[in-house]
């Protein structure tokens, strides 16, 4: 019977992969990666060898078309993304809503999300909490920023590595340069990384240490008082 499941794959440490996430991807008839490469790696070190589809940001609208025939023919699919879980920040809503759209069983197995570490490790009020993944990088971004100085939960953004004193300056500027905050770096790897402070001491370490600067990061900001 036809099926697709939303695999979370490990974000840095491969130890992290679930064995039921292994029980899936052994059992599919197909893989749908962000980047085959990265997954093919990671298929190899689980001794795994499955037909390996792309589907990514650039090519999701018409790939999902020839998903959804593999769907139809009654094959079952994981979608996994380079790190993670699927659909956060990567890949994964518009193919799930097509598939509801059309009936197909959709499953989505638990596992590692970079954004759920990196909250617990602040030290900031995780009880209530929103997520923001990655701010517009033109268009929308200073709206966006505008609409969250009011914002009383502790929030949560993505950034990359080149965008990060930029944003973290952004925040400073818009939230106020004493928010307490944290930026989490290279999570559950060798390296792993949490700066915590406020806003202005953080763009103090990195401004001091901009060599370190890599990896995936995380930046987690309280939220109004």
């Amino acid at each position: 019977m036809s099926k697709l499941y939303l695999v979370p794959t490990p974000i840095g440490n491969l130890d992290d992969i679930t064995l039921r996430a292994i029980k899936v991807l052994q059992q599919v008839d197909g893989i749908l990666a962000e980047d085959t490469r990265n997954s093919g790696m990671l298929l190899k070190h689980l001794g795994i060898s499955k037909p390996l589809y792309a589907h990514h940001a650039h090519n999701e609208h018409h790939s999902t078309a020839g998903i959804i025939k593999m769907l139809k023919e009654g094959k079952t699919l994981a979608l996994v993304s380079d790190a993670g879980t699927p659909g956060i920040s990567d890949p994964g809503f518009l193919l799930v809503r097509e598939c509801l759209k059309l009936g197909f069983a959709v499953e989505c197995l638990p596992g590692p999300t970079a954004f759920v570490p990196a909250l617990v490790n602040s030290g900031l009020p995780n009880d209530r909490f929103c997520f923001e993944g990655f701010l517009p990088h033109k268009k929308g971004r200073q709206t966006r920023l505008q609409q969250l100085v009011a914002e009383e939960r502790t929030m949560i953004f993505y950034e990359s590595p080149h965008r990060l004193m930029k944003t973290l300056e952004q925040l400073a500027e818009y939230l106020g340069s004493d928010r307490q905050a944290s930026v989490a770096r290279e999570l559950t790897k060798m390296f792993e990384e949490n700066i915590r402070g406020t806003l202005l001491e953080i763009i103090a370490h990195y401004t001091a240490h901009a060599q370190t600067i890599k990896g995936e990061i995380v930046i987690v900001v309280a939220g109004k008082a």
